[in-house]
């Protein structure tokens, strides 16, 4: 075997396992062998011999020990770091189609036409990637805002509104509840399921569409109180799921609900003023229901539901919808799971101002 081979030999050693090598050939200088028997005992050229012995006679052991491979965190980069952040930070603030891009959302081609917009630089997807992930960001599913909503009145909601109605409740020794209503259809298929790979997996159903309506209300405590019917949702159906549901409760009941006509209508605000001591309505900010923990509900019941239903006719529909509530009232720590949604965890923080 060659000097040559020797020499690759050591290149293709650990860093440790280098370092350690330095320092014992070092040492063998330092006691006074001749570096030729040096370099042969160690296996490396005389070179290499020569070059640690200039090192360690200008640093010491410093000189000699390891260092990480490749370049350091933001070496050679090819944005600086002000042109970084000014990136990151329209990323995260703005929309493409906002910066004269198209489209709504964020891909790493189009932070990539961007850079190449803002500062004349052409990178390539993978080199956009590694960008992104150094400036901490993710590939996500976005959440979806109605564009109507007014974030003053969210912020509103959850600065004054909600504390005052906490306050309030309180103070009367209430309870608060969230209430939503929603429908459920026997042609409703949500979720995914396995089957042949290159064939997509059918799922029977019945032919006749089959559809019943639900009103329900949850508290922080892991109470639950529904009322299912077959009828469309109006002024009267409020009435009676309203009627049921201060019979439950020997305490003002704060029931919140969204803005719906039947919410709002002259029926259920006389009803209201016939039972101020025992029910008071308040109003979420306009199209926004990711405020509300019952819309959870409502996701639960519609991925549950369809997965497990047998229905074939709208009374059977109507009976599975009734178990599935009744098994959810008899699970406390599912309903207070509602509550602990990102966006409805509001609900049980002291300072809502956190949302």
């Amino acid at each position: 075997m060659g000097v040559s081979d020797l020499v690759g030999d050591a290149r293709h050693l650990s860093p440790s396992a280098q370092e350690a090598l330095r320092l014992r050939a070092v040492a063998a200088l330092v006691e006074g062998r001749d570096r030729e028997e040096v370099a042969a005992v160690f296996r490396v050229s005389l070179k290499a011999v020569d070059g640690w012995w200039v090192k360690w006679r200008a640093g010491g052991h410093e000189a000699l020990t390891a260092r990480p491979r490749g370049k350091r965190v933001g070496e050679h980069q090819v944005l600086s770091e002000a042109e970084q952040a000014a990136l990151r930070q329209a990323v995260l603030d703005h929309r493409p189609c906002d910066l004269g891009l198209s489209g709504q959302l964020w891909t790493r081609g189009q932070v990539g036409v961007l850079i190449s917009k803002l500062y004349r630089v052409r990178l390539t997807e993978p080199g956009v990637g590694k960008y992104l992930k150094r400036w901490g960001l993710s590939f996500q599913r976005p959440d979806k805002r109605a564009i109507e909503q007014d974030p003053q009145a969210v912020r509103a909601w959850l600065e004054e509104t909600w504390p005052a109605i906490r306050a309030k409740a309180k103070a009367e020794g209430g309870e608060i509840l969230f209430a939503d209503q929603v429908g459920i259809r026997s042609d409703q298929v949500s979720g995914r399921t396995w089957g042949e790979r290159g064939r997509t997996p059918i799922v029977r159903r019945t032919g006749n569409r089959i559809s019943v309506n639900a009103m329900s209300a949850i508290s922080t405590k892991g109470r639950m109180h529904f009322m299912v019917f077959t009828e469309s949702f109006d002024a009267k159906v409020m009435c009676r799921f309203l009627d049921r549901l201060a019979g439950h409760f020997d305490r003002k009941v704060h029931l919140v609900v969204d803005r719906h006509s039947a919410h709002r209508s002259r029926t259920v605000r006389d009803w209201l003023a016939d039972h101020s001591d025992r029910v008071e309505l308040h109003f979420l900010p306009s199209y926004s229901p990711e405020l509300n923990p019952d819309e959870l509900v409502n996701a639960d019941l519609k991925r549950s539901l369809p997965a497990s239903s047998k229905a074939r006719s709208q009374a059977q529909l109507a009976s599975e919808t009734r178990r599935l509530f009744h098994r959810r009232q008899r699970q406390p720590h599912v309903v207070r799971s509602y509550f602990h949604g990102p966006h409805v965890r509001y609900t049980l923080d002291e300072n809502p101002l956190s949302f």
